[in-house]
């Protein structure tokens, strides 16, 4: 898309350049994915993704910042926010996990995650920022089950960090089944298996 702003012509739209960019990276991961590729897809010149964006490392910054702001990807927040218990918070989001990794509308499984993959040392402040988002909604999943102990949701005994951590194990590992080819049905069905730990 071409347009006008303060008299310069822009070469591409901003909000479309990024959603191109996302979805490449989202079904090959950050490294796999070329700025030959990107540039290729998005329509224009290295130049001016270079203005627009800064280098390669810049651009994913900004597609995982939009990534973040999709309902698909924000429902871990949403159930731990809306939801009036733990357990049933942590239902959600097995359940929003299994449905949003299959969705057909986007490449499968978690953007976050996907984008991980064969990450190299040449890489180590993205492999770095990505580990950074991760042990972010970790440890949000550790504040709300401490916090659901103290309100007598959970046993005074039970290991609210192993529980944290499991489930954190178990939406990582329905990000790469479905990768693999799961469907929904299959991954809601270790969604309703693995809420069973549930002290």
């Amino acid at each position: 898309m071409t347009a006008t702003t303060r008299g310069r012509p822009r070469t591409f739209d901003r909000d479309e350049a990024l959603a191109i960019a996302m979805r490449l990276f989202w079904q090959h991961g950050y490294h796999a994915t070329s700025l030959s590729e990107l540039t290729e897809a998005m329509g224009i010149r290295s130049a001016s993704l270079y203005k627009a964006f800064g280098d390669k490392a810049s651009l994913f910054r900004a597609v995982v910042d939009a990534y973040a702001a999709l309902p698909t990807a924000d429902f871990a927040r949403r159930a731990l926010d809306e939801e009036p218990s733990a357990r049933t918070a942590f239902e959600r989001i097995l359940r929003k996990a299994a449905d949003n990794y299959t969705d057909p509308a986007h490449p499968p499984g978690c953007l976050v995650i996907t984008a991980a993959t064969n990450i190299t040392e040449a890489d180590a402040d993205i492999e770095a920022f990505l580990r950074g988002l991760r042990a972010q909604n970790l440890e949000t999943f550790r504040a709300r089950l401490a916090a659901a102990q103290r309100a007598g949701e959970l046993p005074p005994d039970a290991d609210t960090a192993a529980l944290a951590d499991y489930f954190a194990v178990v939406i990582q590992g329905m990000s790469q089944r479905a990768r693999d080819g799961a469907d929904a049905a299959a991954l809601g069905r270790v969604a309703q298996l693995a809420i069973t730990v549930w002290p």
